[in-house]
């Protein structure tokens, strides 16, 4: 799947991409519990996404770092598309071969 194929509020996104670049982590009180949250930029090599990044995604994703996103989720800020591993999806870091390198779950944010 490429990422200029993807539409707002569409699920079961599964995608390999390159972290570009990471803002600074900031926190956020969701749900009574405080949240790590940034967002990337990550790219295909054809198209640019925003990427947000929960909690320990946050500190295990870096910038050149390649991403698979599986059964991810496209939602709109400000008019802007961003993709997100969600409740259900997860966020793995692959090696140069294409080799799973942590294979963490995201915990529920």
């Amino acid at each position: 799947m490429k990422l200029s194929e993807l539409k707002s509020k569409q699920g079961n996104v599964n995608v390999e991409v390159t972290v570009k670049s990471i803002e600074e982590p900031k926190i956020i009180n969701k749900y009574g519990k405080e949240i790590k949250l940034a967002n990337a930029v990550v790219t295909d090599g054809e198209s640019e996404i925003k990427l947000t990044l929960w909690n320990q995604d946050v500190d295990k994703v870096k910038v050149g770092s390649i991403v698979r996103i599986t059964n991810g989720y496209v939602n709109e800020f400000q008019g802007e598309k961003q993709l997100t591993s969600g409740k259900f999806g997860k966020i793995e870091i692959v090696d140069g071969e294409g080799e799973v390198s942590e294979s963490e779950t995201v915990e529920d944010y």
